[in-house]
């Protein structure tokens, strides 16, 4: 009876340590995927920075443009008030 009690309990400690071995993986595998997901999302936050440093450096230079173009309707309308007033004179 006591050789089949050491059997056993080899074999449960066998069976231990493939439990544990087995959810050791597991536990790495689920870390990996989780790095995994990060890395990806980093990425994606780092694109999204630099195309948000391009969108952000295109609108200063259409307001820029749009600036000028106010610069020089208001140029035109200080002249046609000119005019217009020189054309009530007369």
């Amino acid at each position: 009876a006591g050789r089949s009690q050491g059997k056993m309990a080899a074999g449960g400690a066998a069976d231990a340590q493939a439990r544990f071995g087995h959810s050791v993986k597991g536990l790495l595998t689920e870390k990996v995927t989780s790095c995994g997901t990060d890395i990806i999302a980093l990425t994606k936050q780092v694109l999204k920075g630099s195309r948000s440093a391009e969108l952000l450096g295109q609108a200063a230079r259409n307001m820029v443009m749009q600036e000028d173009a106010i610069l020089h309707s208001e140029d035109s309308l200080r002249k046609m008030a000119i005019i217009t007033t020189h054309l009530q004179y007369q």
